[in-house]
């Protein structure tokens, strides 16, 4: 019996190994599928080697498209229309588009890939996205999972971007991640300040990138970013402007309040800040500072769960809960949100805002910190 038992596994695994080895085969002399011409917005040609995503290929000829999730798929940042030169719509796709854009040839770049010559169309604006070489010139802790990154640019030395717009750093290999991904975010910094950009980097267990950042890079290094990206930026209005963040997601909104004091915008602005505990607040100084920059602006936080050492006598309850009570007296009728969090934290907000009155067209989100 033990014997059959044996045979048999050894069977399988003969077979598996046997599979693996065809299956490295087909893809070395199967799917070589030779040099491939894209042709962009019918003005401009690329020669390349088949066989990778759409968007590594276009990144590989300093092309880059927006992808917030560093191409894995979730985030659907990198649309653009694919007309001729590609196979049906994949299901990892299909859930991340609507109807009409399914009916007008837009595909997610990071999921198709370059087999044939190829068609298709981006937004002429994109091509002002570049890669930049900085240097590390500071990290300094925020919180206990929180660093704020500065990033000295090196070449090219400027960046021009608007308060509310991200940049994707490129990461480099250590301990047993042996290839470079790029994670998006939000730059702290002020828009009119050129040379650096700041990030607000939380831990996040096991992710490739933070945890980089967090244990293995060190001032002085030299990194990559790719940027500006996102369509997170201050619109033109006069009724107030309600901000809520929470962790990270402080990023690009301390950059719209340096927005607002350097060009001395005069509309209402209120700004809650999320956080679990006391330890997890921070610019906190600097949120006071502003209140006396700006001429009409209040920085609410507020703490979800309150140690009794904290002391705390602020707001508390998940963040809809103060913003609930402040939406519920105040008039609307032309006020805009900002929100930059977790998902979660932003859908239970569009909710609160939705159901106080401010349309979705005057709600404005980054959803990833």
């Amino acid at each position: 019996m033990i014997t059959k038992i044996l045979i048999a596994t050894l069977s399988m695994a003969g077979i598996s190994g046997l599979l693996a080895i065809i299956l490295v085969i087909a893809e070395r002399y199967l799917a070589n599928y030779g040099e491939c011409k894209i042709t962009i917005n019918n003005q401009k040609d690329l020669i390349v080697k088949g066989g990778s995503t759409l968007l590594s290929t276009l990144n590989s000829q300093k092309i880059f498209l927006p992808s917030a999730c560093g191409g894995r798929g979730t985030c659907a940042y990198c649309k653009c229309k694919v007309i001729d030169g590609v196979g049906p719509l994949l299901p990892t796709e299909e859930p991340l588009l609507n109807k009409q854009e399914i009916e007008n040839q837009i595909r997610l770049a990071c999921q198709v890939k370059v087999k044939q010559d190829m068609l298709i169309e981006i937004p002429e604006e994109l091509f002002n996205i570049k890669e930049f070489e900085t240097r590390v010139t500071l990290i300094q802790d925020l919180t206990h999972d929180i660093k704020l990154v500065r990033l000295q640019l090196i070449e090219p030395y400027e960046i021009f971007f608007k308060a509310g717009q991200y940049v994707q750093l490129i990461t480099a290999p250590y301990a047993g991640v042996k290839e470079s991904v790029s994670r998006a975010y939000s730059v702290a910094s002020a828009s009119h300040e050129h040379d650096h950009v700041d990030l607000m980097i939380r831990l996040v267990p096991e992710g490739i990138c933070t945890t980089w950042v967090h244990n293995y890079l060190n001032e002085n290094e030299r990194v990559k970013i790719i940027g500006p990206m996102g369509d997170f930026y201050l619109r033109d209005g006069e009724g107030e402007i309600i901000m809520v963040a929470g962790g990270s997601g402080m990023a690009p909104i301390v950059s719209l309040l340096e927005k607002i004091s350097k060009e001395d915008i005069e509309r209402k602005v209120t700004y809650f800040f999320g956080a679990v505990r006391k330890k997890d607040l921070f610019y906190i100084d600097e949120m006071r500072n502003l209140e006396n920059e700006i001429g009409n602006f209040t920085f609410i936080p507020a703490l979800s769960a309150p140690e009794p050492e904290d002391n705390w006598d602020g707001e508390t309850g998940l963040i809809t809960e103060p913003l609930d009570r402040y939406l519920s007296r105040s008039d609307n009728a032309t006020s805009q949100a900002y929100l930059c969090g977790s998902p979660g934290m932003i859908n239970a907000c569009i909710n609160v805002f939705v159901k106080h009155g401010i349309t979705r067209d005057r709600i404005f989100n980054d959803p990833f910190a």
